[in-house]
């Protein structure tokens, strides 16, 4: 396992060669930042040593993030987001907030993040991909002599009321994806029926999507709902903790990323964009432990990381459920009947 010195050693080499000396640049790009704070700190550190560039990063979830942007709709003070749920990035380019700019390099990209692309009308790009799952506690599992879930219909076993945690889907691309997962899987009246006797085994509803298993990992609950590259984070970390995607089929997170249209420094933004999209560029998220899938099909491949061809996947419908419209009536009708049921 590479050190933390010696990943940003070579995470620094890498954009030094993306990035030589004589295109190196003074200025400023403001940065919001979805994925781990050790991603996007490590990210906006190399990066500004490399380029002479002052990044300002900011950390907020995707629905945050979103929020953020419709805020700032009249005067942006953001110029790019990078990461979280490719949903709200299709709601962002949906609603013009993202800036249409089709990378050169999009041809080196695998397809879904081409899609991702193409679906937005180049507003938006695929950065990562992760599968959506389960997270559990091995030795509270043991404890309560317990087997780990290994389907959505397991989720709902007596052993497990008020052991589950997930996301609120108002503030968290991941349960969002849950939920979408679910219609598009069961049907939407069986989903919202799923839910609901899923609500009872649910302890809490968190704001932050990596919560729950950043909990499971801790021994605070037993298992998660999850996208289970952040379990396997917890896991290289020493926690102990395993991962499982549902039987059933599952759906997964286009983790993606948009330049703010009108925002203060677009032409920063733009060779930020590019360069976050070679495979030094992305080597970031493995450095600091994140085990995503990179959307450039250059970059290495890494065993721990989830391989989709192994799990039964969806075919998700990212256009439809990235729709602005589909994303409210989804979430509000999912606080209406599920949030303030009693347990």
């Amino acid at each position: 396992m590479r050190t933390p010195l010696l990943a940003l050693t070579l995470a620094a080499a890498a954009i030094a060669t993306a990035c030589p000396a004589s295109a190196q640049s003074t200025g400023q790009i403001n940065v919001i930042c979805s994925v781990q704070a050790e991603w996007c700190n490590l990210m906006s550190t190399v990066y500004a040593k490399t380029t002479g560039v002052k990044v300002n990063m900011t950390a907020k979830g995707s629905g945050e993030a979103l929020a953020q942007l419709n805020a700032e709709r009249a005067n942006p003070k953001t110029d790019i987001w990078f990461g979280g749920t490719g949903d709200p990035h299709l709601q962002a380019a949906e609603q013009g907030l993202t800036l249409e700019y089709k990378s050169a390099q999009l041809k080196d990209l695998h397809p879904w993040a081409q899609k991702q692309a193409t679906d937005s009308q180049y507003r938006t790009v695929g950065v990562y991909l992760g599968p959506l799952g389960f997270g559990f506690n091995k030795e509270l599992l043991a404890k309560k002599k317990a087997q780990p879930p290994a389907s959505w219909a397991d989720l709902l076993k007596p052993e497990f009321k008020g052991e589950v945690q997930m996301a609120n889907p108002a503030s968290s691309g991941t349960a969002y994806t849950m939920i979408a997962t679910l219609v598009q899987l069961m049907g939407e009246e069986k989903a919202f029926d799923y839910m609901k006797k899923l609500h009872t085994n649910i302890s809490t509803y968190t704001r932050s999507g990596t919560a729950p298993v950043k909990a499971a990992a801790r021994g605070e609950t037993m298992v998660s709902i999850s996208f289970v590259h952040d379990v396997t984070t917890e896991a290289v970390n020493g926690f102990p903790v395993g991962s499982a995607t549902p039987s059933e089929g599952t759906g997964a997170e286009i983790g993606s990323m948009s330049i703010v249209k009108n925002g203060p420094n677009t032409e920063a933004a733009k060779k930020f964009y590019e360069w976050a999209l070679t495979p030094g560029g992305q080597q970031f998220g493995l450095a600091a432990k994140q085990f995503q899938l990179p959307s450039n099909a250059k970059v290495p491949k890494d065993s721990r990381m989830t391989d989709p061809a192994k799990i039964k996947l969806i075919n998700y419908d990212y256009a439809k459920y990235g729709a602005s419209a589909e994303r409210r009536r989804l979430i509000a009708r999912w606080e209406k009947e599920v949030m303030n049921l009693p347990r």
